[in-house]
């Protein structure tokens, strides 16, 4: 058995990556899973957090939020809905969306239940890329 298997990685805005990877982990709506070589057929849609994926013994952090995750005999296919390489995150935005998400669930007897659940999902997306970029 092979010691990695063929990734791709795309996102509507591209071909993210393209390769081989010795392990991919990420996080599905049912939590973390961990892909290695010769792994059985699977589809599952994503959730939202951190993608670390394997390749010549280094590990890559990207923020890895929403899509699917479909594997094959020839091939894992990753296509999230948004997903940012670690060194490419930028923190300090990340950490005020992060700031302005709270301050709106801070003041959520004024809000809606459309804007209160949306300045949730804000939070959550922030966390995940602060958390991501921190690694750095």
């Amino acid at each position: 058995m092979a010691n990695t298997f063929k990734l791709r990685i795309a996102t509507l805005d591209g071909q993210i990556f393209d390769g081989e990877a010795e392990k991919l982990l990420v996080r599905t709506i049912d939590g973390d899973v961990c892909i290695l070589p010769g792994h059985i057929s699977y589809v599952t849609a994503l959730g939202m957090g951190e993608a670390r994926v394997y390749v010549n013994g280094e590990i890559k952090r990207a923020a890895c939020i929403g899509g699917l995750l479909t594997v094959s005999k020839d091939e894992v296919r990753l296509v999230p809905t948004t997903f940012e390489w670690a060194e490419n995150i930028d923190l300090e935005r990340a950490e005020r969306a992060r700031a302005a998400a709270e301050q709106a669930l801070k003041e959520r007897a004024d809000r809606s239940n459309y804007e209160i659940t949306a300045a949730e999902a804000r939070l959550k997306r922030a966390l995940v890329r602060s958390s991501v970029a921190k690694y750095l």
